[in-house]
């Protein structure tokens, strides 16, 4: 896991305000991701990725807007803000193609700019999202969402009891996931004072986004940029529901086999694909290929 010296923040100038980024390592143009957490997530998601990657690529992990230390960002919110906030991040990078990571929410957004500005993009990583999501119409939000919107309207006493609420998170149970990386990623998505600390994740936003998921997901048939889709057999609380099965991630991949993957990680739910051990190195691995793909296809400098 970086250290949290190795961690270094830098704020990018977007309409309403400044975007929180992480630089997680060392990043090169070369080798580095712009990382696009989930939509009640924050940036520390990818801590346990940027761990298994080690010196192979960099991550840039954004704390999309309405989220962490980007909470007080004001709206409106939505797939086109988030890949507008998207296209400033490839910008204050200095880099004319970016390789986007994306997991849940943020795969849509990293679809979204991949299909709007191909020219932008080098490669896409999509973590467990980009395709439409089997029973997830606006109308069944709450249903869909439901323990996740019931956190953002909890108090806790301290930063110890909210690590302990997601302790005992059904998709967490097990040793997959380690204890920093848990704490980690609560720490980050408090704010607040004791006893009333609560989750930095703004309910407007998620319900702004999660509305806009099933019309994003329809850009990713239209991609011309290659990608890869990494999918979990398990849902949201560990159930046997994918948000992405893998027959519709194969079917999407069969239509451009020179330029997409369908990727299935086992033993995987859509929590721990990028927050436990074993997800996180397959996505480490994929993010790495795509470092490492565009980088041998691409001409040499000048010509």
């Amino acid at each position: 896991m970086p250290e949290p010296s190795s961690i270094t923040r830098f704020d990018v100038e977007v309409p309403g305000g400044r975007l929180a980024c992480f630089r997680f390592g060392k990043t090169t143009p070369e080798r580095v991701a712009i990382a696009l957490h989930g939509i009640t997530a924050n940036s520390r998601a990818w801590l346990p990725v940027a761990r298994a990657l080690g010196d192979r690529a960099g991550l840039v992990a954004v704390d999309l807007r309405g989220r962490g230390s980007s909470s007080e960002l004001s709206g409106p919110y939505g797939i086109d803000v988030h890949t507008r906030d998207a296209l400033a991040v490839i910008d204050a990078l200095g880099l004319e193609r970016a390789v986007l990571a994306g997991h849940s929410l943020g795969a849509y957004v990293a679809v979204s700019v991949g299909a709007s500005y191909p020219e932008r993009v080098r490669s896409l990583v999509l973590v467990d999202g980009g395709l439409p999501i089997p029973g997830s119409e606006p109308a069944d939000l709450d249903l869909f969402l439901g323990p996740a919107l019931a956190r953002l309207r909890l108090r806790f006493q301290d930063r110890e009891t909210y690590r302990e609420w997601w302790r005992e998170h059904p998709a967490l149970h097990g040793d997959d996931v380690t204890d920093q990386a848990l704490s980690a990623y609560a720490d980050h998505d408090l704010v607040g004072t004791s006893p009333e600390l609560r989750s930095s994740v703004v309910e407007e936003a998620v319900r702004t986004d999660a509305a806009d998921v099933a019309r994003a997901a329809q850009d990713a048939y239209r991609l011309t940029v290659a990608g890869r889709i990494l999918c979990a057999p398990r849902g949201l609380m560990d159930d046997p529901n994918p948000m992405q099965p893998l027959e519709l991630v194969r079917a999407w991949a069969a239509k451009n086999v020179s330029m997409r993957e369908a990727v299935p990680v086992p033993g995987v739910n859509h929590y721990t694909i990028t927050l436990g051990t074993r997800g996180a190195a397959a996505v480490a691995d994929a993010i790495a290929a795509a470092c490492e793909e565009d980088r041998l296809a691409a001409p040499p400098s000048g010509v």
